[in-house]
């Protein structure tokens, strides 16, 4: 299995975290947890689908998915290729007009955003395309070809740091004082930027750094308590609806 990230040309550097080319010559079913971005694919080759209550559903060859608040179960076919990219947290705005918030736990045919002439165009060029350099470079025109002159939200983005300051345990009432903004309007704005309530975000941030830790020597207990959870019982409630797994079992795999 190939996973090549690609960091993206300069000029798409604000809006890209990176580019991957992912490719397996295997058949493969695997689920993917929640993360802080949204995520465009490109199936160059093969297909992708969905599992969920044992029901398969074929994917769109060009999509985009959406932050979601639990884990997803994806099926390749062999011999797949793909190119993704990986968004920052508000980089989708700079594309479309289509708030991230409408794709919380969706993935959606990017036909339905774009247009089907425009997605055809760049599926037909990568079609023809006879290397991963030329792959990258034809979603990246297309990329470009679809950048709108926007300016970030600095309130949107300090609150980002700010929670990734705290590895998620930053109270939301916290950051409101901070950035001296009302509650209300403030997760208006963050969901429609980000996908997700700030409150949510902060759980997969969270979620994501327990992650991490649980590579390490930590016990379970020590990561509980050093990412502010009340109680074990609280940590693994979370910990389960992210990965469908407890943390000790989840552990014991890797």
């Amino acid at each position: 299995m190939r996973f090549e990230k690609v960091t993206p040309t300069e000029k798409l550097r604000p809006y890209i975290k990176y580019l991957v080319i992912s490719e397996n010559p295997e058949a493969k079913e695997y689920k993917v947890f929640p993360s802080t971005g949204l995520v465009m694919g490109f199936q160059y080759r093969g297909h992708l689908s969905t599992i969920s209550n044992q029901q398969e559903t074929n994917l769109a060859n060009a999509g985009i998915t959406g932050i979601g608040d639990t884990f997803k179960i994806f099926r390749n076919s062999a011999d797949i290729g793909t190119i993704l990219v990986y968004f920052t947290e508000v980089g989708w705005a700079a594309f479309c007009t289509c708030p991230a918030n409408e794709l919380f736990n969706e993935s959606v045919s990017l036909n339905d955003i774009f247009g089907r002439q425009q997605i055809s165009e760049t599926e037909e060029k990568l079609s023809v395309a006879n290397s991963n350099q030329k792959r990258i470079y034809i979603i990246e025109q297309f990329l470009l070809s679809q950048l709108k002159k926007t300016v970030q939200d600095q309130l949107i983005v300090a609150a980002i740091k700010l929670i990734y300051q705290s590895k998620g345990s930053i109270r939301i009432k916290e950051i409101n004082d901070k950035l001296a903004i009302s509650q209300s309007p403030f997760e208006k704005r963050f969901r429609k930027l980000v996908g997700v309530s700030p409150k949510k975000f902060s759980s997969i941030v969270r979620f994501n750094n327990v992650l991490n830790q649980l590579g390490t020597e930590k016990t379970l207990a020590e990561i509980c308590y050093e990412n502010n959870f009340f109680d074990q019982a609280h940590f693994i409630k979370d910990f389960k609806q992210y990965t469908g797994d407890t943390p000790e079992r989840f552990k014991s795999f890797e």
